[in-house]
């Protein structure tokens, strides 16, 4: 099947697959490679102004290894998966740092920076290296599941590792950079989750999935994500025209982004902010959803007087030794959490 499997879907690729991204046509490693880290879990059509945006702040991997994570941060703010960034940040200065400014050639190699996992470092080695290597991220993992009817459970080790003996047993002996496009293109379009189209695919005369009309059974993990659930206050603090923000910790949720204050009750901010002067405001409550966490908050405003002295805005101000005032400006060019964006950006509105 190998044959006909890649050839199909090489000739699929080349009339109907994706050929006008902006990461495309290209050998340079880091554009490929940052592509590769902003579209994991993340869709193209999100991907886009974000891939934009950051070449142009960052257009190369030297620029990108010079900055501070805070500018990181600030320009991958609403992408989510934040530790893509991080990790992103600290590749760039390893390759400065290791290799001279030079991505390794081959995947192998790719595997040890950090953040460079062995689908994406295959990918990057295939298209910038024309390494005959196979990929399988979550869309190929689809693809290959279905037209090989694999019905072994993914979440155990040894499954998974078949499955990519699998794939590299289909990989073509040429047109490596469009085959393996052709895989991720199939597994964002046509070979969807919940409503494949089977009739267009190019490849159903060698999928089993096809044939026995049971698309929706593969792949199997049977692993599920447990979903967790907080609820918190967050403080919003207002002195003159600035926003009191705080550096969330290096790990957890929102890393290393700049936050509102919390606090895991009405009871615990009430008790804090006693004595203040200035008034709160109760704001609309939201739930904000993550991968794995549904996330309540309860924003309260609290203004405090413009006049407010030094010493009494400070015995608030050590409260959070990671904080400090931002203007409105300046914290929406920081790295901010998506909800509190859309927070800072109403307001910002409502003044204008």
């Amino acid at each position: 099947m190998a044959g006909t499997f890649s050839a199909r879907l090489v000739e699929w690729q080349r009339h109907h697959g994706r050929n006008t991204l902006p990461w495309q046509g290209t050998r340079d490693p880091y554009r490929v490679w940052l592509s590769e880290i902003m579209l994991q879990q993340t869709q193209v059509t999100t991907v886009l102004a974000y891939y934009e945006r950051f070449v142009q702040r960052f257009p190369d991997v030297a620029t990108l290894a010079a900055a501070t994570l805070d500018d990181v941060l600030a320009l991958w703010s609403g992408l989510g998966y934040y530790s893509r960034a991080r990790n992103l940040h600290r590749c760039a200065q390893v390759v400065m740092q290791q290799h001279g400014g030079r991505f390794p050639t081959g995947s192998a190699e790719l595997t040890k920076l950090p953040g460079i996992g062995r689908s994406t470092a295959a990918a990057i080695a295939a298209f910038c290296f024309g390494e005959r290597v196979a990929i399988l991220d979550g869309n190929v993992k689809r693809v290959l599941t279905r037209v090989l009817g694999f019905g072994a459970d993914l979440a155990v080790a040894r499954h998974e590792r078949e499955l990519w003996a699998q794939a590299t047993r289909l990989l073509p002996e040429r047109d490596i950079e469009r085959y393996t496009q052709a895989l991720m293109d199939l597994g964002a379009t046509l070979c969807s989750a919940r409503s494949p189209s089977c009739p267009q695919c190019p490849v159903r005369a060698d999928c089993v999935a096809a044939r026995t009309d049971t698309p929706q059974h593969y792949p199997v993990k049977s692993r599920k994500l447990k979903r967790g659930v907080r609820e918190h206050v967050w403080l919003w603090l207002c002195w003159r025209d600035r926003v009191w923000l705080v550096q969330r910790p290096d790990s957890g949720v929102w890393a290393g982004l700049w936050s509102l204050p919390e606090f895991a009750s009405v009871a615990a901010v009430e008790a804090a902010s006693a004595g203040w002067q200035g008034r709160g405001e109760w704001l609309a409550s939201f739930t904000h959803t993550l991968t794995h966490l549904d996330w309540t908050l309860h924003p309260l405003r609290w203004t405090l007087p413009a006049r407010l002295g030094a010493v009494r805005r400070g015995a608030i101000e050590c409260a959070w030794p990671s904080g400090r005032w931002f203007t409105l400006d300046e914290a929406l060019a920081a790295g901010l959490p998506a909800p509190l964006r859309k927070l800072l950006t109403l307001a910002g509105a409502a003044e204008d």
